[in-house]
């Protein structure tokens, strides 16, 4: 099964970090993806322009609006995501304790639905 685990971090204390530690930090999740691709695990991750390069986007009543910056205010800002193949939940959840980002902010685990799948199923 596809899980996506979305990771949010506060970009204020990221970007105080010393560049030492940023640089040990991006080495670390290289080498923790490069583990995950070949055990099979990995199938896509990418990271995030910061949450000041954000347009939300909403149709209302057929007009389309955008508006700069994030949907919400919050102390942790969306900063990435990878997307894994697990067997089940507890899986993703050991996978998802793995990664680096989890130690410097959150990761949201989520099951992927297959939408093609669920609706030729109906």
């Amino acid at each position: 099964m596809k899980y996506l685990c979305l990771v949010y971090a506060d970009e204020a204390k990221l970007n105080a970090m010393p560049q030492d530690q940023v640089d040990a930090l991006i080495d670390e999740t290289m080498a923790t993806n490069e583990e995950l691709a070949a055990s099979g695990h990995l199938l896509l991750t990418e990271a995030l322009e910061q949450v000041a390069s954000t347009t939300t986007v909403r149709v209302r009543d057929g007009r389309l609006s955008a508006t700069d910056g994030p949907f919400a205010e919050t102390n942790e800002q969306l900063g990435g995501f990878w997307l894994i193949e697990a067997r089940d939940l507890n899986e993703a959840i050991r996978i998802a304790g793995r990664l680096p980002s989890a130690r410097v902010g959150t990761v949201e685990v989520r099951p992927v639905i297959n939408l093609l799948r669920e609706h030729s199923a109906r």
